[in-house]
């Protein structure tokens, strides 16, 4: 956090250190890249993922929307806009906040000066990007209606404190649940660590990732008190799934 002097903040430890969440599910066929953080660009070049071929949304908060400029130079290398699976939403949000990106004087820009994008409107049926079936997932981030997305064994829900009840059947029979757990305190909009845990017990996934972690949680304090098969997600992590 700017400014903050907390034993956290000030930490050495490099799982202490956290840029916003974001998510990349390489395939045979492509990379598809989950939400675009501000530091995108930072990220992406911290991992060596050298081309996204598709963007899904989870909802448009700017934690979770501000670095979509930085898909500018992908559609330079595919030859084509990079595909924007989300929902009605999100597209008016991005139209709003990339207004630039949609102007007809700017279209004689070269490619990669700008976020070149063609949008697939996604609701709550499953679809396919780049061959591989998603099934979106209702979440609610306090008074906002967001996604999480169910790719084969792993469901990936960020920004969520309320899981509606039609939503569960959905988490049924995961290997890989990556969830919401901002802090220890309760929050309004986020899980804390106590509900998220209680999804872990009631879900019961062969494997938990907690996300959007704040600063108020030290990693390796956090991780010795978390039951097992529950870890601290972080920046860089990286694992298969099927």
């Amino acid at each position: 956090m700017i400014g903050c002097k907390c034993p956290v903040c000030i930490s050495t430890n490099p799982r202490n250190k956290r840029t916003r969440c974001g998510v990349v599910v390489k395939t045979p066929s492509g990379n598809i890249l989950i939400d675009t953080p501000p530091e995108l660009r930072l990220q992406l070049v911290r991992e060596d993922i050298r081309v996204i071929h598709s963007v899904l949304y989870t909802h448009s908060h700017a934690d979770h929307l501000f670095g979509l400029d930085d898909i500018r130079i992908f559609p330079h290398y595919l030859d084509q806009p990079v595909p924007i699976y989300c929902e009605s939403s999100v597209e008016t949000q991005i139209r709003q906040s990339f207004s630039y990106a949609f102007d007809p004087l700017t279209k004689q820009v070269p490619s990669g000066g700008l976020p070149q994008m063609v949008f697939r409107s996604i609701q709550l049926d499953p679809f396919q990007v780049l061959g591989l079936p998603v099934i979106p997932i209702r979440l609610e981030h306090g008074r906002y209606q967001v996604l999480g997305f169910r790719i084969g064994n792993l469901a990936y829900c960020t920004d969520v404190k309320v899981i509606p009840p039609e939503s569960w059947p959905l988490l049924e029979g995961l290997d890989i649940l990556i969830l919401d757990a901002l802090r220890e305190k309760p929050h309004p909009t986020h899980m804390c660590i106590a509900e998220s845990l209680e999804v872990v017990e009631k879900v019961r996934p062969k494997q938990t990732y907690f996300t959007h972690i704040a600063h108020h949680l030290d990693h390796d304090a956090t991780m010795a008190q978390l039951p097992d098969g529950v870890a601290l997600a972080y920046d860089g992590l990286s694992f298969p799934f099927v």
